[in-house]
């Protein structure tokens, strides 16, 4: 009987194969790679603001500190978004005639809040609680980075999965004093990998891994 396929097919077909596999192989990567960039997790792009609100000058310039305007941070879930009348403390007086705060003052006189766009935003699946996380010595810029550095907010982390099991799984790397919460550019007075240890044990903290912590 005479031989239907050269002998060269099969080396086709092995390459064919492995070149299969291959670009099978390429898109699942690249599909881990796509969902990891910021394209999809928005991460690094400056969110725009029904108002220039720039963390660099109130924080870095003024000095105030993060829990003057997000008040519930150590007490709620959520951080809380200052009210109009926050603003106007100072800016009744500060700046009170500059153009660019016109929506502020607007929104005092009308009574009408302003419609911050959220920065941070976890799909509605996800449980997070602000305040067990400052409690347990979680500093403002573990999450947030430095946003005395931000003329305009952006998010600086995936907030994926992956992101918080990191911390989850060994909270020693990023564990501070409460003291310390809300500085920006903390440096641990001694190495992390000795202090670390020890604010975990003394705040009791506990590496929760299981679906239930975040998912309920």
């Amino acid at each position: 009987m005479p031989q239907i396929f050269r002998r060269s097919a099969n080396t086709l077909s092995k390459l064919s194969l492995f070149g299969v596999l291959s670009l099978v192989g390429g898109l699942i990567l690249l599909a881990m790679v796509l969902g990891r960039s910021s394209y999809v997790t928005r991460a690094d792009e400056y969110v725009e603001q029904p108002i220039q609100f720039s963390h660099l000058h109130h924080v870095t310039d003024d000095g105030i500190d993060c829990r003057y305007c997000h008040t519930s941070v150590e007490t709620s879930p959520f951080a809380g978004i200052p009210p109009t009348k926050t603003c106007m403390n100072c800016h009744s007086q500060l700046f009170s005639t500059e153009p660019i705060l016109e929506p502020v003052r607007a929104s005092f006189r009308e009574d009408k809040p302003l419609h911050w766009v959220r920065v941070h935003d976890l799909p509605d699946f996800v449980y997070f609680n602000h305040s067990i996380h400052v409690k347990k010595g979680m500093g403002c810029e573990t999450c947030h980075g430095r946003v005395d550095q931000m003329p305009l907010m952006m998010q600086v982390n995936s907030l994926q999965m992956e992101w918080c099991l990191n911390c989850h799984r060994n909270p020693e790397n990023y564990v501070r004093p409460r003291s310390e919460i809300t500085t920006m550019g903390y440096n641990p007075p001694v190495p992390q990998s000795v202090i670390g240890p020890q604010l975990v044990k003394e705040y009791g903290i506990n590496s929760l891994t299981s679906c239930s912590t975040c998912h309920r």
